[in-house]
């Protein structure tokens, strides 16, 4: 008879002591027999002893030693275990569990074996608080006490999903399914599950990667907005390389209200060394186009891959060539926020090289040895400041030069100190080099905790940027007039290189920040003030030119929406426009023909005969002019939070407006997602672990993919949310650098 799930096999010793059911039972005449035979074999029962009431001994015989000491032993393996009154007898069920997992005698006479199944009886019907444990032998069943745990049935094959499925999520070996320990683990928990061996471990994980990809295919082609993409170049322990492609999107998930800020790794896809920019963008164009996503993209960060600024231009040039891209590319290739201050700042050190190079000196000296840095401690103790780490930096990372310079700066004294004290400290700085190691911590601690903002923050959304960057503009003209030659050339240098380097990237960030309504146009006009408050011409032409480029964007997210089934743009009149006094947006005419001559005669539709009335009303009406959601939104106050420095939800309020405000939301939606406020990786943590660096890139893709895609799932155990390992990387440690690292980086976490 085949086993029922959640059921197993116990042998029949004896019939005695059982609590009976509801319904009369039979037993057979081979169970019958058994019982007899063992009931014939059991030893003398001492009738001063209490009576055995529970269904254990059916399988245990109780004896007492010379000693006085009782003990219970195995009928089946002969096993001696305790049976003082204080012990109970659940270890004897779980060794009878145990005992009963082991094959069958073979030959005629092996043991007769029963199907047992836990029945969770309710409390009224229970006898001394037990529930039952329902035995069947063919037709035949008996029921017996067990303790109150129900049971779930069991499957081979889903548990063993759950296996490949937590190997994926979590980051584990293969070859965990060899490991002694876990076996033994596995089979205490489930004896009736087999494991399976590391090949079909393997495939199972893979067998993942296939059927998840299939199902986010499908999303993202389903996806009503467009994404954005960042490429990241990782590196192996062998010297393998690899293209890390992300997608970024804004999705309102089923069932749900919210707008949610999303990111998928896409492929993990090893490339040979030293691969030229047109190969490497050929590369990049085929999984684009194998995810169906060359129609609807918005940007590309190309931060972290080798010859970004070129990869990116030959990509927009072969997608410019089908007209795929907005305002033909304008707005493709972007950079992100961190990624500019770390190319400010770290080539903008180079100024005070010597500086640093002192204050690293001094530190190295008081770490040399055990002993001066506990002269030097005690001399902190007596000072009576806090303790704090001293740092040493590494030269190619300016964030830890930041730490050490701030650590040195808290024990200024102590190092006074310790030049009186000790002849052989070289006292390389004086009081104003002090001074000046201070002025660049406060120039270095403004752009350090601008970073870290940005990985802190749940929706690191685009509008995040462009007052920032502004700020710390303001801030390094302010730092240039200096009366310290060190730190003016610094503050000088980092003006230069954030001009530089932002230029990319200004347009953008400046458009997401229109998109908050909590700025608008104000932002810009006020920041391109007081970043050009010498030229007042250049400050309104930057912020002409900032508008131009919005309302051109705007003006094609207009076109494609009326030409969409749904046709969502609304349009309302007013006499005036909230556009530095322009009449509109320029969508009247203009806007119309656009619309024409996209369609052909045999597509006029009644719609088209409307909107020229439309059209018609609009230009006969005298002192009027049709007003776009665009004009409404900029004419309409700043929003206001309730209260100040409270975090704002930009995601939510686009998408309680969305109505109210339908091109320019579709417009925000997009916008928004470019991932120009992620946290770059740094190159140390764009390298695989050993373990992944001994695979096949096949199956080094399948892995990474696969728990990235795994992220967003929630099961529920033992009323417990159990969640994914963070990642891609998204164990993130007291750096923003290094914010988001893989869980198969070989970067500490």
């Amino acid at each position: 008879m085949p086993l029922e799930p959640g059921t197993i096999e116990v042998p029949i010793t004896t019939a005695t002591s059982l609590i009976p059911l509801s319904t009369p039972v039979t037993v057979t005449a081979a169970v019958a027999a058994a019982a007899a035979a063992a009931a014939a074999s059991a030893p003398p029962h001492n009738t001063r002893e209490r009576k055995l009431r529970s269904a254990v001994w059916n399988d245990f015989s109780k004896q007492r030693r010379s000693d006085g000491t009782c003990v219970a032993i195995c009928n089946h393996c002969q096993k001696q275990l305790t049976a003082s009154s204080r012990s109970g007898t659940t270890h004897l069920r779980n060794h009878l569990a145990i005992c009963l997992s082991t094959k069958p005698r073979p030959g005629p006479g092996r043991r007769k074996k029963l199907v047992v199944r836990r029945l969770l009886v309710p409390a009224h019907s229970r006898k001394h608080g037990a529930n039952m444990v329902v035995a069947t032998d063919g037709d035949d069943t008996i029921a017996c006490a067990a303790d109150s745990t129900p049971v779930v049935p069991f499957d081979q094959d889903a548990s063993q999903q759950d296996l490949a499925r937590m190997i994926v999520r979590h980051g584990y070996r293969f070859s965990m399914v060899d490991d002694v320990g876990f076996r033994t683990f596995v089979h205490n928990l489930q004896p009736q599950f087999k494991m399976a061996p590391y090949d079909a471990v393997k495939a199972d994980c893979m067998r993942i990667y296939d059927n998840t990809k299939l199902k986010l295919q499908g999303s993202l082609r389903k996806l009503p907005s467009r994404v954005s993409l960042s490429v990241d170049t990782w590196r192996s322990s062998t010297g393998m390389e690899y293209i890390c492609l992300t997608c970024h999107f804004i999705e309102q998930p089923v069932g749900c209200t919210e707008w949610k800020l999303r990111k998928k790794i896409l492929n993990f896809i090893h490339v040979e060394s030293g691969l030229n920019p047109e190969l490497t963008s050929k590369r990049i164009l085929e999984k684009i186009h194998e995810w169906g996503l060359h129609k609807k993209l918005t940007s590309i960060v190309l931060d972290n891959c080798t010859s970004g600024d070129l990869v990116g231009q030959e990509i927009i040039r072969i997608l410019n060539l089908k007209g795929l891209l907005l305002l033909k590319g304008e707005l493709f290739l972007v950079r992100s926020c961190a990624h500019v201050l770390n190319l400010t700042v770290q080539e903008s050190l180079e100024q005070a090289v010597e500086m640093t190079s002192r204050v690293r000196a001094c530190i190295q000296y008081v770490k040399f040895s055990q002993e001066r840095f506990a002269r030097f401690q005690k001399y902190a103790k007596q000072s009576g400041l806090a303790q704090k780490p001293l740092i040493l930096d590494s030269p190619n990372n300016w964030t830890t030069t930041y730490s050490m310079f701030d650590s040195a700066c808290h024990y200024q004294d102590v190092f006074g100190r310790l030049a009186e004290w000790d002849p052989e400290f070289p006292g390389l700085l004086n009081p104003k080099d002090w001074a000046d190691v201070k002025a660049l911590t406060d120039i270095l601690d403004v752009l350090y905790h601008t970073m870290e903002k940005f990985p802190a923050t749940e929706n690191p959304t685009a509008n995040l940027c462009f007052n920032e960057l502004c700020g710390i503009h303001y801030l390094l003209k302010t730092w240039c007039t200096s009366p310290s030659p060190v730190v003016a050339a610094v503050a000088s240098q980092m003006l230069l290189k954030l001009e530089t380097y932002w230029d990319l990237t200004k347009t953008l960030m400046a458009i997401t920040s229109i998109l908050d309504p909590r700025y608008k146009m104000k932002s810009i006009e006020y920041f391109f003030k007081q970043m050009y408050s010498t030229d007042t011409f250049e400050a309104k032409s930057r912020t002409d030119e900032i508008r131009k480029t919005f309302i051109n964007l705007y003006n094609e997210y207009a076109v494609q929406s009326a030409g969409s089934s749904k046709n969502p743009a609304v349009l309302c009149y007013a006499g005036n426009s909230g556009l530095g006094g322009s009449s509109g947006t320029g969508l009247g005419t203009n806007y119309n023909n656009q619309l024409e001559e996209s369609k052909t005669f045999s597509r006029i539709t009644l719609s088209d005969a409307r909107r020229g009335l439309d059209q018609y009303i609009q230009e006969s009406s005298t002192g009027q002019s049709l007003k776009t959601d665009l004009d409404m939104y900029l004419e309409e106050p700043v929003y206001r939070t309730k209260e100040e420095g409270a975090e704002f939800d930009v995601l939510g309020w686009w998408r309680s407006f969305s109505a109210k405000y339908p091109v320019l939301s579709c417009m925000a939606r997009d916008m928004l997602a470019i991932p120009i406020s992620i946290v770059p990786l740094d190159g140390d943590a764009r390298l695989l672990n050993e373990y992944l660096s001994t695979m096949d890139s096949s199956t080094v893709q399948g892995l990474i993919c696969a728990q990235d895609w795994l992220r967003d799932e929630s099961d529920v155990v033992d009323g417990v949310h159990g969640t994914a390992a963070s990642v891609p990387s998204t164990n993130a440690d007291d750096s923003p650098v290094n914010a988001q690292a893989l869980d198969y980086s070989a970067s500490p976490n």
